[in-house]
């Protein structure tokens, strides 16, 4: 049984509703010097990178770990023992256990991104103030859900989207909005990296004896697992990941909408791509552009994971742009390149006018500590409202591609002829593809219709809004639903 776009699509035919969680409530109303006690969820990866960064605030304690996978968790407390003599750290598989303690004032969750929602609105509904890893969640309907969850609970819940917290992005969105460089044209969002295929199997895999399936599954489906690697690989599956998109893709599309200010999401998609070149078990693309459109400014945003071989240079991917990633802003009087790390103004002749100096989101933790002691949501830079809006644009790309059905190269150019830089971004992608000697009549592109998204009511509407809103709510397992009511 293999994992294919259809397995996910049969995820969201149903969605079922569930009565919020009861939990006890949380401690009071902290003081400015009273200890923060954190617990981690999620800690394979980068969740572990979370412990040691909570664990070094002064006045913050991690004092609880979770995770479904028994060697993990216990290796993962072993660590922190031998780090943090003394100190009290206790384990748990399942978060609800931790949930239930008032000792705990906030989690922060780094689980696959299909836990993110529910165990967000969980620790909302139990008191406790919440820091969740970027994509914030795992389809557009959910995340209004943990914003619903935030606002309801009056909770703190930051998102784990760094670049918020960089001062070069901080001061290019000042400029930009200012109208320093004049009338924003068009944007170009990017994330160029070089992967590799995650392999396949051709029959179910058997669970680590050390995980919970169960657990781990939680609002997922517990379908037969068809990957070599167990961990970090569910990221190309879309029954429990969402590609590159939303992998990496959040970050540089959460900077577009900070730079240009934007307080919603783009009113339509149309998007292109698949997985080329790796016969493996992934369904998500590896190639994958969508041209998007907020009130009349085109958005393309280019996620690519394969290599660039018959191009100098090109192992991390190419772009007509000779940008490996990040942002290309083109206004009236010139242009804006700006990635993680920081960036550069340019004059309409490419000289270098301003920089824009970058620390990557240095202090994004710290900033969510101050707001759990300020009690002030407009203190979070990372706020969850924001990059639940930035998320759904991720969605919107990825739902898009869902959608679709295969396409020539000239059809895929018809569609996107409205934006010269989505034509260009095409042109250079078929180059990429047949530099890794692809075929593209055999395999070819798979492209979406136009869609419309209606913002009011975050569906998408028109021609062609079932097959992008059989995407906008996922079905969920008796006893881990996402509620309707939060």
């Amino acid at each position: 049984m293999s994992l294919t776009r259809r397995h996910f699509l049969n995820r969201t035919a149903a969605a079922a509703a569930a009565a919020p969680l009861v939990m006890t409530a949380a401690r009071g109303v902290l003081g400015a010097n009273e200890e923060i006690r954190v617990a981690v969820a999620g800690i394979n990866s980068r969740g572990n990178g979370h412990i040691g960064s909570f664990q070094r605030i002064q006045g913050v304690s991690v004092v609880a770990l979770c995770d479904p996978d028994e060697k993990i968790l216990n290796n993962r407390i072993k660590e922190f023992e031998t780090k943090n003599p003394g100190s009290e750290i206790k384990g748990y598989a399942d978060i609800r256990h931790i949930l239930d303690r008032k000792d705990i004032d906030a989690v922060v969750i780094a689980t696959p991104n299909h836990w993110h929602s529910l165990m967000t609105i969980w620790a909302c509904q139990a008191g406790k103030d919440v820091y969740v890893e970027k994509p914030v969640s795992h389809s557009v309907w959910e995340g209004r859900k943990m914003v619903e969850a935030a606002r309801k609970y009056d909770r703190i819940v930051q998102a784990g989207s760094q670049h918020r917290s960089c001062p070069g992005v901080q001061e290019c969105a000042a400029d930009v909005q200012a109208g320093v460089y004049g009338k924003v044209q068009w944007i170009h969002c990017s994330k160029l990296q070089s992967r590799g295929t995650i392999g396949r199997v051709t029959a179910p895999q058997p669970v680590p004896a050390s995980v919970d399936y169960n657990l781990w599954a939680g609002p997922a489906p517990m379908i037969p697992v068809m990957r070599q690697s167990f961990h970090y690989d569910w990221h190309w599956q879309f029954a429990w990941g969402d590609g590159e998109m939303g992998n990496w893709g959040i970050h540089y599309v959460d900077d577009v909408r900070h730079i240009m200010g934007w307080d919603s999401v783009p009113n339509s998609v149309i998007a292109a791509g698949n997985r080329f070149a790796w016969d493996d078990n992934g369904d998500t693309p590896n190639m994958h552009f969508a041209l998007l459109d907020y009130d009349g400014t085109p958005v393309v945003v280019d996620i690519r994971n394969l290599p660039d071989p018959k191009r100098p240079g090109g192992k991390g991917g190419a772009v007509y742009l000779k940008s490996r990633g990040g942002n290309h802003i083109q206004c009236e009087k010139g242009f804006i390149r700006i990635a993680r790390g920081g960036g550069w103004a340019y004059d309409l002749d490419g000289n270098r006018v301003k920089q824009y100096k970058g620390t990557g989101g240095s202090g994004h933790v710290e900033n969510f500590i101050d707001a759990v002691r300020s009690r002030k949501r407009k203190d979070l830079v990372a706020e969850i409202e924001v990059c639940h809006l930035s998320t759904a644009m991720c969605h919107q790309a990825n739902l898009a591609y869902l959608a679709g059905r295969n396409a020539s190269v000239d059809q895929v150019r018809e569609g996107m002829k409205s934006c010269e830089d989505a034509v260009n971004t095409l042109n250079d992608m078929v180059a990429q593809i047949e530099g890794n000697d692809v075929d593209l009549e055999k395999t070819p592109l798979i492209m979406g219709p136009k869609l419309t998204f209606d913002r009011k009511t975050e569906r998408f509407v028109g021609d062609g809004a079932d097959l992008g809103n059989q995407y906008i709510k996922m079905s969920y397992r008796d006893g881990f639903a996402v509620p309707d009511k939060v």
